[in-house]
């Protein structure tokens, strides 16, 4: 009797060996779903062997419960791949293999597809033969939909409704008949009807440039970095190439790093490519829409797949090539259970299926220059704006020591402001800070309100009248007075984006103003329904968050304003430069896209900082080069490859202790440093305690070989109360 090992969503690396009928399985059903007794219940794992053989006595061995057949097998790449993620992120088998399935896919009942409720009529050969005289006189409907047909060969249900709200009725009738043939309209072949072809643009000579390097060799694994200034030109160059996959038959995934960008990606994809099908992948799906463009992807039969982080699963059979927008992202690197980085798999799976790979980027990660300057990657520049006409925006940073500020906004910038509206053009306020205020303050002992989950202040949310904390997402009715003290003189201390936005009301009664962030965006549709308003110029003054520093183009938009940008340049952490100058200049990129002129200004204490300095000139490897020189100096990545055991606990020596005998376990090489346990950043984070084990080495292969014995050993260790995970290539502290 056959045995097959099957990987489930257990913290535990091993497969679990079942019994299997010998008719039912065979080799070819590696990488099917199964339905499996684990305990007193039942659970849904994957096939990933099949054998005669177990460690475990057969007499101990219970039968699979079922298998399931509503879906082609997933193809050994993919299963390669879940492979690839266990090894070297040190995770379970299991927890990969399912969470790279569609929700839908994960649950113990059989997958069936909904129909579409759209579909189209087609008259068979039996309904033009049929003779008409054989449906009732008094079927005025049938018989006028049955010369409809005869006369145009087919029509939609909505076509047929103008005839009679009982058509769609009638039409049932008659396939039921076999005379009529009812065929559901795919759902992305819906959304592409109506779309006229975009007009392709002209491109500039480094835009053609980077696509004569790329083509000849778009069959061949390379990993490319296009490195583009804002509003460079850098998905026109996607698009060229996307063409000479199609021409192929082959399939593209195009990564990119939010929710947020998806529809205006999508639609200028679909302008392009009106005819090509096309589906997207992001948690703003339902399950069962997201499992139906899964599927279709694994059959081939989408060309374009355009997702988010968990898209770089997504089983391609046909893969061409793989596109990584915004690839320097933090958003690409998953923070909880698998920590893996959506950039460095889709490098892997490019490399396996010997096919290139595009990291497109205006201020590319340290990692990804680093690796290119070194000759590792290839690099290909886009110095210059697309748009004729269109420069990169004039930087101008406004000393607020010599400037004095109200309500954060210094008269240089309300001046400007005033300008943009007279001209009847549009401005951005960044601030990345949402909410009212990032304080609730008592004047008279120095109170302030706190998460009692977390090691943070909660956030002022005035309108609603309500603090919450933006890391655990717990809320409480704003106080009256003071806890302390009793005194009511409380006060909110500090700005967000409500307390921006009303300011801007206030000094500017008449304008059209737009506040954009998590809050304003969190209802279905709302995004996109506030991109429209903008695009249409029904907005005057957009103020938001890092929502609008990616990817958007506004042709109107001539000024944005920064505001609060200077608490980043003093971090603890080694990366809050490179994040800060990523994020100012994609956000200055929104400014001067069209023919209009674009001008950016920074209120700052500190003009002369080096990353101001570099961010006026536009010059990205000015300041890279800085900070590379930097880590050179203080040992660390992309100079060292780093680990980070991370614990949790009730009570913080919980975890040190968890944390320092995993550090006198080790037994580390020579190579391998390996550091104190230390309590984290944030040392409560939604209840628990948490600190941190850091380990680094200058070979990643030595540091993989190190963490296999390793992981082992903690595997072994007592975790009674203690919740740890191993986060390699980490990016938070």
């Amino acid at each position: 009797m056959p045995i097959v090992r099957v990987a489930l969503d257990v913290p535990l690396n091993i497969l679990f060996d079942y019994l299997a009928p010998d008719t039912e399985i065979t080799a070819q059903d590696i990488g099917r779903r199964v339905r499996v007794p684990f305990g007193r219940n039942t659970k849904t794992g994957l096939i990933m062997e099949v054998t005669t053989h177990s460690s475990v006595d057969p007499v101990k061995l219970k039968h699979i419960t079922h298998i399931f057949r509503d879906i082609p097998s997933l193809p050994p790449a993919l299963l390669d791949l879940f492979h690839f993620c266990s090894e070297y992120y040190h995770h379970p088998l299991g927890e990969v293999v399912m969470n790279g399935l569609p929700t839908r896919l994960r649950s113990n009942k059989p997958f069936t597809q909904n129909f579409p409720s759209a579909f189209h009529y087609c008259l068979t050969a039996a309904g033009r033969a049929a003779d008409t005289s054989a449906i009732p006189a008094r079927s005025i409907v049938k018989r006028r939909l049955l010369a409809k047909l005869r006369e145009s060969g087919s029509m939609t249900a909505s076509e047929a409704k103008q005839f009679s709200q009982r058509a769609p009725k009638a039409l049932k009738e008659l396939a039921a008949l076999r005379w009529v043939e009812e065929i559901p309209i795919i759902p992305f072949e819906t959304s592409a009807s109506g779309v006229k072809t975009a007009p392709v643009p002209i491109l500039t000579p480094a835009q053609q440039n980077a696509i004569n390097v790329i083509a000849p060799k778009i069959n061949a694994f390379n990993t490319w970095l296009l490195h583009g200034v804002t509003g460079s030109g850098k998905t026109e160059v996607y698009l060229r190439l996307i063409s000479l996959l199609l021409q192929q038959a082959r399939q593209t995934l195009v990564l990119v790093p939010e929710i947020n960008l998806t529809p205006q990606l999508e639609a200028v994809f679909r302008a392009r490519f009106p005819a090509v099908k096309l589906v997207s992948l992001h948690s703003g799906l339902s399950p069962s829409e997201r499992a139906a463009g899964w599927l279709q992807a694994q059959q081939g039969d989408a060309e374009i797949i355009l997702g988010t982080r968990l898209a770089v699963f997504t089983p391609l059979p046909k893969l061409g090539l793989l596109i990584v927008d915004e690839e320097q992202d933090a958003s690409f690197k998953q923070q909880d259970g698998l920590r893996y980085s959506a950039r460095d798999i889709a490098i892997f799976r490019a490399k396996y299926a010997g096919v290139p790979v595009i990291l497109g980027s205006a201020t590319p990660s340290l990692e990804s220059y680093y690796n290119a300057m070194s000759g590792r990657y290839l690099r290909l520049g886009l110095p210059s704006r697309a748009v004729k006409n269109a420069v990169l925006p004039m930087v101008r940073c406004i000393d607020t020591r010599a400037v004095k500020t109200k309500e954060s906004f210094s008269e240089p910038v309300i001046a400007a402001l005033e300008k943009c509206l007279s001209l009847n053009q549009q401005s951005l306020v960044f601030i990345n800070r949402r909410g009212y205020a990032p304080v609730l303050l008592c004047k008279s002992c120095g109170w302030t309100a706190v998460c009692h989950r977390c090691a943070s202040r909660l956030v002022v949310h005035l309108r609603e009248k309500k603090l919450r904390c933006h890391h655990c997402g717990h809320q409480e009715r704003f106080p009256g007075f003071c806890q302390e003290c009793g005194d009511q003189d409380i006060a909110p201390f500090g700005h967000g984006t409500q307390r921006v936005e009303a300011a801007l009301i206030q000094r500017f009664p008449d304008a059209r103003i737009m506040r954009i962030d998590r809050d304003s965006t969190s209802r279905k549709d709302a995004w996109g329904r506030m991109l429209k308003d903008i695009q249409e110029h029904r907005v005057d003054i957009l103020v938001g968050t890092q929502i609008l520093a990616k990817g958007h183009d506004f042709p109107n938009l001539s000024l944005v304003v920064t505001l609060n940008s200077d608490a980043s340049l003093f971090s603890t952490d080694f990366r809050a430069s490179e994040r800060l100058f990523a994020q100012l200049m994609q956000v200055a990129g929104r400014a001067g896209r069209a023919d209009i002129p674009g001008e950016v200004l920074i209120q700052t204490e500190f003009p002369d900082h080096p990353l101001y300095h570099a961010l006026r000139q536009h010059n990205y490897d000015l300041l890279a080069q800085t900070l590379l020189e930097e880590r050179k100096t203080a040992g660390f990545p992309p100079f060292v490859y780093q680990v980070l055991l991370r614990a949790e606990a009730s009570r913080i020596d919980a975890a040190l202790d968890f944390l320092a005998s995993a550090a006198s376990i080790a037994k580390a090489p020579k190579q391998v440093e390996v550091f104190d346990p230390v309590p984290a950043q944030m040392s409560r984070l939604k209840g628990m305690e948490r600190g941190y084990l850091l380990v680094q080495c200058r070979s990643r292969k030595k540091l993989q070989e190190f963490l296999a014995g390793w992981r082992i050993k903690l595997d072994a260790l007592p975790s009674y109360k203690v919740r740890w995970t191993l986060d390699i290539d980490p990016l938070e502290f």
